[in-house]
């Protein structure tokens, strides 16, 4: 008794694999188990898939399983488990674009906290800071480190009578005795 592995699709199997095959956003392991499939429709050995496609005999015979218990779908990953990311979306993205540059003409500034949290607030989009500097930068966003102080808001009237008041108090001896201690 041989232990070959065969495989023979039918007509709508094969469609399918095609179709699958075609797709764009196929992970790595489950386009590795449909050309598994396909190579061994054409009469290929397990041994020589894995050759060719540089994988283990193992992996050539699960696909096989996979296939022969449920069909070419059964082909797919199966679902990851945890909850599932909330995704900054197209209208996301373009809602965050408006509010951002509404706010530079009203020369409001925002810190990717502050955006995370609007996000939250607004949108209910649960996001992390570090991934939202990351889309922000993609999107083209550029920005510069907020100024740390208010010194260019003063009133320069203000601030020249400030000095003078400073002055009078300013005991002139200071730096000489201080430098002469040490």
């Amino acid at each position: 008794m041989s232990n070959i592995l065969r495989i023979e699709l039918t007509v709508d199997q094969r469609r399918e694999l095609r179709e699958l095959l075609a797709r764009r956003d196929l992970t790595r392991y489950t386009r590795q188990r449909a050309e598994c499939i396909r190579l061994l429709d054409r009469g290929k050995t397990a041994p020589e898939v894995a050759d060719l496609l540089e994988c283990n005999v193992v992996t050539v015979r699960a696909a096989a399983h996979r296939l022969h218990d449920g069909g070419v779908k059964a082909l797919l990953d199966a679902p990851r488990p945890g909850r599932p990311a909330r995704v900054l979306g197209d209208d996301g993205r373009a809602a965050l674009a408006r509010l951002l540059d509404v706010s530079a003409a009203e020369g409001i500034t925002w810190t990717v906290p502050a955006l995370r949290d609007w996000l939250r607030e607004q949108r209910g989009v649960e996001i992390s800071a570090d991934w939202l500097w990351e889309l922000l930068r993609r999107d083209g966003f550029r920005w510069k480190r907020t100024r740390d102080t208010v010194r260019h808001q003063a009133d320069p009237v203000l601030q020249q009578a400030a000095r003078a008041q400073l002055e009078d108090l300013r005991t002139y001896g200071w730096r000489r005795t201080r430098a002469s201690a040490t």
